[in-house]
């Protein structure tokens, strides 16, 4: 199933390809649905690198999801602007263990109509087997708090050339082999669909 948002953010490209970067904007958007915490030696990154994260979810503060490992790759090459964050990790125990299939994609570019301000662009494709389904609202809505946090947020986002560039622009791993699919991020309808 999947999952398709697109919106324009109150921020520059810049400034929102940083916030995806941030485990703490990550925690800030899905919370208090659901609450992460890092299960590295030295908990949180600053910034979150290409590779493997392991964390342990809980839902509403509450209740134990279980562990999960999220794998990260970032595209910061393409022709066309677009940045892409892209999570292929998996569930490891508890009820995460349900999701068979997980393909997370944030795309960021600058707004067409020359505002300033970023395109975002947000695709979730996953399954969960026979429970695919009846677990698609509940992922919808999910997704739709956390653009209603991202758009809430966007506006106190800064990228300060000079201070954060040193710290943030070597950081993107610079994987632009994520695949042919990506059109599918950058195709993204403005509505959500199955």
């Amino acid at each position: 199933m999947r999952v398709l948002l697109k919106e324009i953010l109150d921020c520059p490209p810049d400034a929102a390809w940083r916030a995806l970067q941030s485990p703490a904007v990550f925690r800030e958007v899905s919370s208090p649905l659901i609450s992460v915490e890092s299960l590295e030696a030295d908990g949180f990154p600053s910034i979150w690198e290409p590779g493997e994260h392991p964390v342990e979810l809980t839902a509403l503060g509450l209740v134990p999801m279980g562990k999960q490992v999220i794998r990260l790759q970032m595209s910061t090459e393409r022709r066309d602007g677009v940045r892409i964050v892209r999570d292929t990790g998996r569930g490891v125990s508890g009820a995460l263990e349900a999701v068979t299939l997980w393909d997370h994609r944030m795309a960021v570019s600058a707004d067409p109509a020359g505002t300033g301000k970023t395109l975002y662009r947000d695709q979730l494709i996953f399954g969960t087997g026979a429970l695919t389904l009846p677990s698609w609202p509940v992922f919808w809505m999910m997704w739709q708090w956390r653009m209603l946090q991202l758009k809430r947020l966007a506006p106190t986002w800064r990228f300060d050339v000079g201070i954060d560039a040193a710290g943030f622009a070597d950081t993107t791993g610079g994987d632009a082999s994520a695949g042919p699919d990506e059109a599918d991020v950058d195709s993204a309808p403005t509505e959500v669909t199955e």
